[in-house]
């Protein structure tokens, strides 16, 4: 199979030269994604922020022939590691049965300053 490149619509996708997935073979790498809903910031919170990124990610990795089951790691970027049980909610909320490999990592920014959260998938679809 070709390399299938996935866009999300982003508008900082060809200004910093990136797809929001990119599936080689029978592996789907997702882009850093934001929490973002029509265009706006998608809550105020961790939970909700974390829990719109998730669904972006499922999309890109739908929209790439895969599903969620096929998700094998999570790495979530947090500007507050205080909030990480509210972030860590809504990833057991969607990904309890699934449990893929997964990370919290502290960081002092990100491109927005409304953005708490912000995460990177991996999937690999079975041959």
């Amino acid at each position: 199979m070709p390399r299938q490149l996935i866009s999300s619509g982003s508008p900082f996708e060809p200004e910093i030269g990136f797809s929001r997935a990119v599936r080689s073979g029978n592996r789907i790498e997702v882009s850093g994604t934001a929490p973002i809903r029509d265009g706006k910031v998608a809550g105020t919170d961790a939970y909700e922020q974390t829990k719109a990124a998730l669904e972006i990610i499922i999309k890109a990795v739908e929209a790439a022939g895969g599903k969620a089951t096929d998700i094998i790691r999570t790495r979530i970027f947090l500007t507050d590691m205080s909030l990480w049980k509210d972030a860590a909610k809504a990833h057991g909320e969607l990904f309890g049965e699934i449990r893929p490999a997964s990370s919290f990592i502290g960081t002092s920014a990100l491109i927005n300053p409304e953005w708490l959260v912000e995460i990177e998938a991996s999937a690999q679809i079975e041959a």
